[in-house]
């Protein structure tokens, strides 16, 4: 708890200072691009079909959004009575304060306690994109349910990852990376005990059901089976292209260095590649080195936004992990003042594409 007290203060403090006077509040900033459209589901729910423009142009809807974060806001709302709004912040802060406690005790068990708090003040106020956990995105939900199932499968318990896996993919697609993470999971187990177990088989059969139900659901509701795709490429142009627009952008970024905001990106991309690289060793357990590489590869294979894919890196967890460990060797001194450091320029950077850079993130 000390922990989000003191990054999420932080994330605040320095929203406040960088918005400046006359312009959006800090409200009206946590809900802004995407937390618009969640909110929009849990007041109004979703659109009957495909929407079009006037001249008949297919475009974007929310049905691009996944449901399980709208229907939290929901229960918030019911719950304590706050505006529509708030409760998709309150949200994703509730959901911030699981995902940290989740993360710690999985770290913990993988590594220790010291590694540990190094992991989540990383995880909460360092990376560039930390800021995305106190706004009303998906985001830091889907970050508690993955290491959930990442903490359940550790501890055995398979139904309970399982379940949580199912969670996890009625919100957001990278889901994929969860359920890949519990297959191998179970395999190991069953490898370990050189029998078939119908426990740990079992929990792959809601693991696997999440995200294809909801796409399924959104076929149905607008009259085609690729709706949900043909909604992403329609409103964001995102599709699958193995990485084509990612490298792509980087070329271009790096040899002519046309802004600091994508020359920053560029470089901060590169660092978590390499910081996942750095993660798989044999010390590293296989299924967590799937799931975080796993995010990593679906945010740059896909052709979204350049300045998004910080963002969607947010949740992956492992290319922290070696700057954690090395962090918990170091003299509390020496740790003390790099966290400090990193997690001032973290937030200052999650504040300033916030309230100053003009694309979404």
């Amino acid at each position: 708890m000390a922990v989000y007290a003191v990054t999420t203060l932080a994330h605040l403090v320095l929203l406040s200072v960088m918005a400046g006077p006359g312009g959006p509040g800090i409200v009206d900033r946590l809900l802004a691009w995407d937390g618009h459209h969640y909110t929009e589901i849990a007041v109004q729910g979703y659109p009957q079909g495909l929407s079009h423009t006037p001249d008949g142009q297919l475009t974007g809807n929310t049905l691009a959004f996944f449901p399980l974060f709208p229907l939290l806001i929901r229960a918030v709302h019911a719950v304590s009575g706050l505006s529509w709004g708030t409760a998709g912040i309150v949200a994703a802060h509730l959901a911030l304060i699981a995902a940290l406690i989740t993360v710690h005790q999985l770290v913990t068990r993988l590594y220790g306690r010291r590694t540990a708090t190094m992991a989540i003040v990383l995880l909460a106020g360092a990376q560039p994109m930390a800021q995305v956990f106190t706004m009303a995105y998906s985001e830091s939900l889907f970050l508690a349910l993955a290491a959930g199932v990442l903490l359940a499968a550790h501890r055995h318990a398979w139904l309970t990852a399982g379940s949580l896996a199912l969670l996890a993919g009625l919100t957001r697609p990278a889901a994929a990376a969860v359920v890949a993470a519990l297959a191998v999971a179970i395999g190991l187990h069953l490898l370990r005990e050189r029998r078939l177990a119908w426990r740990p088989l079992a929990a792959l059969a809601p693991a696997v059901a999440g995200t294809p139900l909801y796409l399924w659901w959104v076929g149905q509701r607008a009259g085609r089976p690729d709706a949900y795709f043909t909604i992403q490429e329609a409103g964001w142009g995102t599709h699958w292209d193995s990485g084509r627009a990612f490298f792509g952008f980087l070329g271009q970024t790096l040899t002519r260095g046309d802004g600091w905001v994508p020359v920053s990106t560029a470089v901060l991309l590169l660092a978590v590649i390499a910081a996942t690289a750095l993660a798989w060793q044999r010390t590293t357990w296989p299924p967590l080195l799937v799931y975080g590489t796993g995010i990593v590869i679906l945010a740059l294979g896909q052709s979204n936004y350049y300045h998004s894919k910080l963002r969607l890196l947010a949740p992956a967890l492992l290319f922290l992990l070696p700057v954690a460990r090395a962090l918990a060797r170091a003299t509390p001194r020496a740790a003390g003042i790099v966290l400090a450091t990193s997690a001032l320029l973290g937030c200052w950077y999650g504040a300033y594409l916030l309230t100053t850079w003009h694309y979404s993130i």
